[in-house]
């Protein structure tokens, strides 16, 4: 590293942060207000642990939305990532490189599909299934040129595109940023009856998430997706699971529809395949459903990057060597019970799967964001969703010993 780059590197990421204060004020005159965060400004993390500017310790009980499963500056993606960054970060998929092949074959064995569609983010990739959805329905289904309809659910959550917000029910999501992309009809979630009655023949697809993470940590009645699946089938509808926040370990399995044996005609995957490093998001479905697109008809410049390639590869590899899904259902199931003993009058409900926790609060509590706030001052960074419910979803490798330390805490501010 010469002189002038030693510099430069010093004046990024140099050992003389700026104060909370400070932070904030850069902030708040030059970032666009679009998120409400916490008052923290972490600096470093390691495992399940950050630290912020002025050197206090946090336990992150969120995982950036389960992003982290792996946790923060995993070793082993760590050093894939630094290795692969210093040969190749970039192509475009205008050439080749030599991290695509390997990952398309781990990724769709590890999946059980016969393709893989790799984008960016979790919304490119459900951009990416509903262009899917409709062009099969052209193409194989034979429904008439754009009258595709998808079914979608009350209470989904899938990203927040301009097509994506529009088949949202929370109002906010919304406002201003009409007109909607039209084809799509909600129903409610959790009632396969209601799925069976809104299939017309112009239904192409039905996108559900196994588990409804920005919902509130809503479960469905058991048997809801085996049920939905069938219907699916009946009907030449694909079963379309948005599993970006719930795959890869997160519920105790690796996938959420695991817990029911569905295996989705397509198959939407995010957040964690990146390790926590790379924003790494893809699409797999069956050869007949993937296989609807030709050059040109849908891209990404870096979808499927070296870079991204590499590190998914890692995640892939590290959930099924270290067996992260069943520790989620040991160590998740065993804190949900947990949480479920704690006796207040102002918990309405815990729930959830694995390492996927809400706890509901009833209205007379006041709002879970109040707790998120107190729960930050105790040492746990978490946070709310849908006004009452407070969700924890720690790295899949939090050790008892942590989840110990944060039941103490969690139960001195509910109580």
């Amino acid at each position: 590293m010469t002189q002038a780059t030693s510099t430069a590197v010093e004046s990024i990421l140099g050992s003389s942060p700026l104060s909370p204060a400070q932070h904030d004020e850069l902030v708040a005159q030059h970032s666009a207000n679009n998120y409400a965060p916490l008052p923290v400004v972490i600096r470093q993390g390691e495992g399940c642990w950050v630290e912020d500017v002025s050197g206090k310790r946090y336990l992150d009980m969120l995982s950036a939305y389960s992003a982290l499963n792996f946790g923060h500056s995993h070793p082993e993606i760590l050093e894939v990532f630094v290795e692969q960054a210093k040969r190749l970060t970039l192509t475009s998929r205008a050439f080749q490189n030599d991290q695509f092949g390997p990952f398309c074959k781990e990724i769709t064995a590890f999946c059980g599909q016969d393709l893989v569609l790799p984008m960016n983010t979790g919304a490119e990739a459900v951009e990416t299934a509903l262009k899917t959805a409709r062009k099969w329905g052209y193409q194989v289904k034979g429904v008439a040129q754009d009258q595709a309809e998808i079914i979608v659910v009350d209470g989904n959550f899938h990203g927040r595109t301009v097509t994506i917000v529009g088949f949202s029910r929370d109002e906010q999501f919304k406002d201003g940023f009409g007109p909607f992309t039209p084809g799509f009809k909600m129903i409610p979630y959790g009632d396969a009856t209601a799925l069976k009655k809104a299939i017309t023949p112009s239904t192409v697809g039905f996108l559900v998430e196994p588990i409804q993470g920005e919902g509130g940590i809503v479960v469905p009645p058991d048997g809801y997706l085996r049920a939905c699946l069938n219907i699916c089938h009946e009907n030449k509808v694909l079963f379309i699971a948005d599993e970006i926040q719930t795959g890869l370990g997160r519920t105790g399995k690796a996938f959420a529809c695991d817990h029911e044996g569905v295996k989705p005609d397509m198959l939407i995957l995010g957040k964690a395949l990146g390790g926590g490093a790379m924003p790494v998001s893809a699409v797999l479905a069956s050869r007949e459903i993937l296989g609807v697109f030709k050059p040109g008809d849908h891209g990404s410049t870096f979808g499927g990057n070296p870079l991204g390639c590499a590190v998914a590869r890692m995640a892939l590899l590290l959930l099924g060597r270290d067996k992260l899904a069943e520790r989620a259902a040991e160590t998740g199931g065993a804190f949900i019970e947990r949480l479920g003993s704690i006796r207040s009058d102002k918990i309405k409900e815990v729930r959830g799967k694995g390492l996927l926790i809400g706890v509901e609060f009833h209205t007379s509590a006041g709002p879970a964001k109040a707790f998120a706030k107190q729960l930050k001052e105790e040492g746990i960074l978490c946070k709310d969703t849908v006004e009452q419910v407070l969700r924890f979803a720690p790295p899949l490798t939090i050790e008892q010993k942590d989840l110990d330390w944060a039941f103490e805490r969690i139960v001195k501010v509910i109580s």
